[in-house]
């Protein structure tokens, strides 16, 4: 079955949260903050494949979803990034805005396109240590992702065109 529009649903990843953490060693009487950074939350990216040739794929799974990044830890660790969520559709799609039905983007080249930002990752608590402030109990939370309703649009253009004469056989060959 030939399909050439659907419509999803995207959501991004969450940047993760600040870690609030102290350091502690075993001569060490106050060794202040040293919590980790959130990492970033995974993108969603639209990349062309030559070998699809409908949105068939798009009928059954409407609802695309990256993964979060993970929080920061102790001993200033930073939380591991997310991957790239990457979604093949064919050579020739228009993504468009579901409510406004603007372009966002033509997948018409090889290079992949953004169509939807992960968050950032929150701060840790080693990052809000003042002078005044030496003992900061919080941290930063990370970011959502976007979140978008696109609609996906097949544009086809004709290989061949049969021109001929009323009842001379064009829909017969």
């Amino acid at each position: 079955m030939f399909v050439d529009i659907a419509k999803i649903h995207l959501k991004a990843g969450k940047g993760g949260d600040g870690a609030v953490s102290f350091h502690r060693e075993k001569y060490v009487a106050a060794g202040g903050p040293d919590g980790g950074d959130g990492g970033r939350g995974g993108n969603i990216v639209f990349k062309a494949d030559s070998n699809l040739s409908t949105l068939a794929d798009f009928r059954y799974k409407r609802k695309y979803a990256a993964e979060n990044g993970a929080n920061g830890g102790a001993c200033r660790c930073t939380g591991k990034s997310a991957p790239n969520l990457v979604i093949s559709v064919p050579r020739g799609t228009l993504v468009r805005d579901a409510e406004t039905g603007r372009l966002i983007a033509d997948i018409s080249s090889d290079e992949p396109v953004v169509i939807a930002k992960g968050g950032k990752g929150g701060w840790g608590n080693r990052h809000f240590a003042t002078p005044t402030r030496q003992v900061p109990n919080f941290a930063k939370n990370g970011t959502p992702g976007e979140e978008k309703n696109l609609v996906l649009e097949l544009k086809m253009i004709a290989d061949v065109g049969l021109v001929g004469l009323p009842s001379a056989g064009k829909s017969s060959l």
